[in-house]
């Protein structure tokens, strides 16, 4: 495309973007028509150089300093693209994350927004997907007061410059889809604090974490495929107000320590079934640092 002319993100972006206190952060990174053509901005710490290629033609972008490359090429729209970044001992190929719309809808927004979503687990944490035909995961926290979010992992040598999330409108909801990664990632979310400090913090909606003393939060993706179909079914014949009920609650650790969940299976509904009770109620099974 010959060699394309600077098109760096003005002085104010640029400083809350590198303080990690930028609430959005895909207005000025990512590709955005201007007079002249399309402006591309990428923030990449660390890295050498950084090339925009797309249908078989390619321009590297120019290096602005501290991690921001940019170039204006002369497009009349924004056309797929990918990006080329060159460290010292490798070059990786991928999706720019700042070229997405937002993963999350607008209802599920106006239900966090009113406190009564009833399926946090579904649309806050870490969820690989497809988005916008390309896979990698949806990264989504609530965090109200926060100045900014960054999402750090291993993915990124637990650097989240590279990675800030945007605030989607008033719901308090910080959001990033992150291209090519899946399950089995480490992370956590840096948040910058309202006096200007920053945290570094696992996630509380994580469907799974390392294994204390260790806290880092993993992306996972249940394969269990449930068979109970009949007995859901049956479960449902008799309305529950008019059938017995009485609790059995158990910590299934402090049960009969040293059971696998498969012994539990087996030992802990027959001494229940004899002592008289009809439900069992289990404390907290999830992991949790």
């Amino acid at each position: 495309m010959g060699t394309p002319s600077a098109a760096p993100a003005e002085p104010g972006d640029r400083e809350r973007l590198l303080a990690g206190a930028h609430h959005d952060p895909h207005a000025v990174l990512g590709a955005h028509p201007v007079p002249g053509g399309v402006a591309f901005r990428v923030l990449k710490p660390c890295a050498l150089s950084v090339t925009v290629v797309m249908d078989g033609a390619w321009a590297e972008l120019h290096d602005d300093g501290e991690g921001f490359f940019s170039a204006l090429l002369p497009l009349r729209e924004v056309a797929a693209y990918r990006l080329l970044v060159a460290y010292e001992e490798s070059v990786l190929e991928t999706d720019d994350p700042y070229r997405f719309l937002p993963a999350l809808g607008e209802l599920d927004l106006h239900l966090i927004g009113e406190g009564r979503h009833e399926q946090l687990w579904r649309v806050l944490g870490a969820h690989p997907i497809t988005h916008q035909g390309v896979t990698g995961t949806r990264f989504t926290v609530w965090a109200p007061n926060a100045r900014g979010v960054r999402v750090c992992g291993d993915f990124c040598h637990w650097d989240g410059r590279a990675h800030p999330m945007r605030s989607l409108g008033s719901s308090g909801v910080w959001e990033l889809f992150v291209p090519g990664i899946g399950s089995g990632t480490l992370y956590k979310f840096d948040i910058t604090r309202p006096d200007g400090t920053r945290t570094v913090r696992a996630d509380p909606m994580a469907r799974r974490t390392e294994v204390p003393p260790a806290t880092a939060s993993v992306v996972t993706e249940s394969a269990y495929l449930w068979d109970d179909r009949e007995w859901m079914a049956r479960r449902a014949d008799t309305p529950v107000h008019e059938a017995p009920f009485s609790v059995y609650e158990v910590h299934l650790p402090s049960w009969r320590p040293g059971l696998t969940y498969r012994q539990l299976a087996e030992q802990l509904p027959a001494y229940v079934k004899d002592l008289g009770f009809t439900h069992v109620e289990l404390m907290p099974v999830a992991e949790h640092p």
